[in-house]
C-alpha cells in the first residue's frame, strides 16, 4: 500500500470524523466536568521519542504534564479572572504514535490541520523535540509567512545527527527548509561547529538571542522584530536554566528564568499572532513533581497571555 494513503486511512480512522477528546475532568486543567464551554483550544499529548541522545523519558511527559495540571491553580493573580473560563480548552485523547518517525510526524501534521481547518489553536505537548517540523507543516501551508518563536538551549540547526534528518538535533533545520519560514531563538547556549556555516548563510532568517549575552538582551529589538508576525511558538524546555529544569535529557546551566521567560512570551503575544505551539523535551523524574508542575503552569500562561492580550 502506497505510504501516504496509509497514513490518511490510519489518521481518518483515528478522528472517526471528528476529534475525541478526554472528559473536562481527565484533561489538561482537571476541569469540572459540570462547566461546558466552546473550545478554542486544542491540547494534544504527542509523547514522540524516536530520536533522543543523552536522557530518556520524554514520551511520559505528555501524561505527567497533564497530571501535573490538574494541581495549578485556575485564577491567575496577574490577569485577575479565571482564564480558561475566557478561553475553552479540550484535551485529546491519547493515541498510538507510529514508530516511524516520518509516519509519526506525518499524523501530527494531519492533526493540527484539522484543528486549525477548525479555527481552534492547538497546543502539541511533546515528546522529543523532532515534532515540531511536523506540528508546523499545515503553518507554513496556510500563512505566506511564518516566524517560529523559538526557546532551547540548542540551536537544533544539523542537517542531520546520527543519520537521522529528523533528529531531535535537526529540528529548527528541517523546520527551515520552508523558505517562508523565519525563527526568532531564545536562550541558545549550546551549537556546534558544523552548524555555524548554515546560521551565517541564513542569518537574515534567523535572529537569536544568545543565553551568554542574557544581561545585555534588547528586547525592544525583539518587538520590533516579532510587531504584526504570525507567529508559531515552540518551547523546548532544556532552555530553562537547570537550576529549575533538570528534567530533560540534556539540562544546560546558564538558561532562562521564569520571570524573564513569561515576560519574553508576554511581548509576544502582545505584538504578534500567536497561531499555535508545542512544549517538548520534559523527561519526567519519580518523585520530582515540580518539574511537571511547571512545565503545566507554563502551557497554561501561554494560553492565557495569547487569549487575554
Amino acid at each position: 500500500m502506497n505510504g501516504k494513503i496509509e497514513v490518511e486511512k490510519t489518521f481518518q480512522k483515528f478522528l472517526g470524523n471528528k476529534l475525541q477528546y478526554l472528559s473536562n475532568k481527565n484533561g489538561f486543567l482537571g476541569i469540572d466536568n459540570n462547566f461546558n464551554f466552546k473550545e478554542k483550544v486544542i491540547i494534544i499529548p504527542f509523547g514522540l521519542e524516536k530520536t533522543v541522545s543523552y536522557g530518556g523519558g520524554t514520551k511520559n511527559g505528555p501524561k505527567e504534564i497533564i497530571k501535573a495540571s490538574h494541581q495549578v491553580e485556575l485564577y491567575d493573580e496577574e490577569l485577575n479572572c479565571e482564564p480558561y473560563k475566557k478561553i475553552g480548552i479540550k484535551t485529546l485523547k491519547p493515541f498510538k504514535i507510529d514508530k516511524n518517525i516520518k509516519k509519526a510526524l506525518k499524523k501530527i501534521s494531519n492533526i493540527n490541520e484539522e484543528i486549525i481547518n477548525q479555527k481552534l489553536f492547538p497546543m502539541t505537548l511533546g515528546g522529543e523535540h523532532s515534532i515540531t517540523p511536523g506540528c508546523l507543516e499545515p503553518f507554513v501551508k496556510k500563512y505566506k509567512k511564518i516566524c517560529l518563536l523559538h526557546f532551547d538551549a540548542h540551536a537544533d540547526l544539523r542537517d542531520s545527527y546520527n543519520g537521522e534528518k529528523f533528529s531531535h538535533a535537526s529540528a529548527i533545520r528541517r523546520c527551515l527548509d520552508h523558505k517562508n519560514v523565519s525563527i526568532i531563538s531564545f536562550g541558545i547556549r549550546n551549537i556546534s561547529k558544523s552548524e555555524i556555516p548554515f546560521l551565517k548563510k541564513n542569518k537574515s532568517r534567523i535572529k537569536i538571542f544568545w543565553a551568554k549575552d542574557k544581561v545585555k538582551w534588547n528586547l525592544h529589538k525583539f518587538k520590533q522584530f516579532i510587531k504584526n508576525k504570525t507567529v508559531y511558538l515552540t518551547f523546548d524546555v532544556d532552555s530553562l536554566d537547570s537550576s529549575i529544569m533538570a528534567a530533560t535529557g540534556t539540562p544546560e546551566p546558564g538558561g532562562l528564568f521564569w520571570d524573564e521567560t513569561l515576560n519574553i512570551i508576554k511581548i509576544a503575544a502582545k505584538n504578534s499572532n500567536i497561531v499555535g505551539a508545542d512544549i517538548n523535551e520534559l523527561a519526567p523524574i519519580k518523585g520530582f513533581n515540580s518539574y511537571n508542575f511547571l512545565v503545566a503552569k507554563l502551557a497554561y500562561k501561554i494560553l492565557s497571555y495569547k487569549y487575554l492580550y
